[in-house]
């Protein structure tokens, strides 16, 4: 098949294992980043396969028209960027691996390390040493402080591993379902809402964007954090209401923020106010962008696209495209 993959910004998949499962296609690799739906097109005009890294690239109904060589599109995870209902009309299959009993070790490492770089004011403090000031006022210690994990899922579970090997309190918030199944497990769960936020002295969000969850942390739920905590987002911006970020931090409540994921990316102009603010520790939305996830993501999409060769496709979002083909 002619294979297509975008957004490679790094050129990093060839130099991986898995990518010798893609042997025997005819493979092309982009690795700049357009948005352009005419440039888009242009460029995928022979794809019968796309490969996609996560979210990078919007794939809308209206490039999928222009697209009749278009098969598949294989990517892993969630597909809030990709028109299903434009795939199917077009009879492009979707397969994405949803990976509900695989750990996600290198987002939840990535959320630990933010925890860790804000109760010791790493950047702050490494900014201070380069500017000859020496050190900045003390910072926090990990052990017998409070992390408020939202979101009963996968990779909370494995944050909460890593608090408590640090002498962490873990407890936890989430849906009515979740809160259950977290009880079930012999965890903390909050006596309110109200409570998991003011109590805490982090607060990291673990839940996976989808309409129900969209603005799910509101301001007034940071405005009732203390002014000392922080508050953790290596998920999707999405899930805070629209402006609560910045009226927490003009409030000073939760003092610090620590984002790996913005509404707007990739955020390419100096000077974004959030990005640049002294209170936010941003990482550009590395949270799963290591050497060792490539390679068992992207192995899962290889898959994908020789199951899908040999004619018997697997993890179809959409199977109903398979008529159209």
């Amino acid at each position: 098949m002619k294979v297509h993959v975008l957004d490679d910004w790094f050129d990093t998949l060839r130099t991986l294992p898995s990518f010798a499962k893609l042997d025997g296609h005819e493979v092309t690799v982009w690795n700049d980043h357009v948005e352009d739906r005419t440039i888009l097109a242009e460029r995928l005009a022979e794809a019968e396969a796309l490969v996609l890294i996560r979210e990078r690239t919007v794939i809308p109904g209206a490039l999928l028209d222009r697209l009749p060589k278009l098969k598949l599109i294989s990517q892993r995870s969630v597909y809030p960027h990709v028109d299903v209902e434009g795939c199917t009309r077009n009879g492009v299959l979707l397969s994405s691996n949803m990976h509900s009993d695989t750990p996600s070790i290198a987002a939840s490492e990535l959320t630990f390390a933010l925890i860790l770089a804000s109760a010791r004011q790493i950047p702050q403090q490494m900014a201070s040493l380069r500017a000859g000031t020496w050190q900045l006022a003390p910072g926090q210690t990990l052990a017998g402080r409070r992390l408020g994990l939202y979101g009963y899922g996968r990779i909370g579970r494995q944050v909460a591993d890593y608090a408590r090997a640090f002498g962490m309190d873990v407890v936890w918030w989430s849906s009515d379902e979740g809160r259950a199944r977290a009880v079930a497990a012999g965890e903390a769960v909050a006596r309110t809402r109200e409570a998991f936020f003011a109590e805490s002295d982090f607060v990291s969000v673990h839940v996976r964007l989808k309409p129900a969850t969209r603005g799910i942390v509101t301001a007034e739920d940071l405005l009732s954090m203390k002014p000392s905590a922080t508050f953790v987002n290596t998920s999707r911006s999405a899930l805070v209401e629209q402006g609560a970020l910045e009226k927490a931090l003009e409030a000073g409540r939760p003092g610090r923020l620590a984002l790996d994921v913005f509404d707007v990316e990739p955020i390419t102009k100096p000077g974004d106010p959030l990005v640049n603010h002294p209170a936010v520790i941003a990482t550009p939305h590395i949270g799963y962008v290591t050497e060792d996830e490539f390679d068992l993501q992207f192995s899962d999409i290889y898959d994908q696209i020789n199951a899908f060769a040999a004619g018997s496709p697997i993890h179809m979002i959409n199977p109903e495209a398979l008529e159209r083909l």
